[in-house]
């Protein structure tokens, strides 16, 4: 297979996300801003400065079952979801391969930090850059059409894409649905005042109390539907 151009390129990884079901997709380039991104993985933005961001947006009724707290259904959900991102990275990275340049996948959610709840990689960070969305006050990624309702997964390359256009340069605005829904009060009234300390505290709670077995929470995901209603 021959590198056809940017374009062409990227149109080959958005149709290969589309057929994987993913619900968003974008790209980014990284070119000289290799100190950013909130990185812990081998290797560097200056080997493979340009990402590919995929998302998966959850059930509506899923989340709508969420009352105070996760369930074992929610559970299984997000964990499927994740499964199902990490194998179209794996098809997304195949495809880079095919095409004579290198990727390094990112997944969708592999802790490495437990004290913190964190990462890898900060996929949100790697959604904003690629136009897919705002940070909100949950300290999630939020899209304009689908909220926090949407899982998401990276993936790194040095193979030059398209990127999908400008940062959207939107916020929650009044909105508190999010914050209201916590049941710690982590969330306040911008995304720099979001507590993680208070969040992970709480999903460690969870998953010992509802015996889920994942440090998740889901209830600002729920409360978060897309573009806010000014109150």
């Amino acid at each position: 297979m021959d590198y056809g151009g940017q374009k062409e390129a990227t149109d080959l990884l958005r149709n290969i996300s589309i057929s994987s079901s993913m619900s968003t997709f974008g790209a980014a380039d990284f070119r000289g801003r290799e100190d950013e991104s909130p990185l812990s993985v081998p290797f560097s933005l200056k080997e493979l400065p340009y990402a590919v961001c995929v998302g998966f947006r959850l059930s509506d009724p899923v989340m709508d079952s969420l009352v105070d707290r996760p369930t074992r259904t929610y559970q299984y959900h997000y964990r499927q979801v994740n499964l199902l991102i990490d194998q179209t990275l794996l098809r997304l990275m195949a495809a880079v391969h095919e095409l004579g340049f290198r990727a390094f996948p990112v997944p969708s959610s592999q802790i490495v930090d437990w004290d913190r709840n964190t990462g890898h990689l900060s996929h949100r960070f790697v959604g904003k850059e690629a136009g897919l969305g705002w940070i909100g006050k949950n300290n999630l990624l939020v899209s304009p059409r689908h909220g926090a309702r949407v899982r998401y997964g990276s993936l790194f390359t040095d193979m030059p894409l398209e990127t999908s256009g400008a940062v959207i340069p939107e916020d929650c605005g009044d909105c508190q649905c999010c914050a209201e829904a916590c049941p710690v009060g982590a969330i306040g009234a911008s995304p720099g005042d979001f507590d993680l300390q208070k969040c992970t505290e709480m999903l460690k709670v969870f998953k010992r109390t509802e015996n889920i077995g994942s440090m998740i929470c889901g209830l600002c995901v729920k409360a978060c539907r897309g573009r806010p209603q000014q109150r």
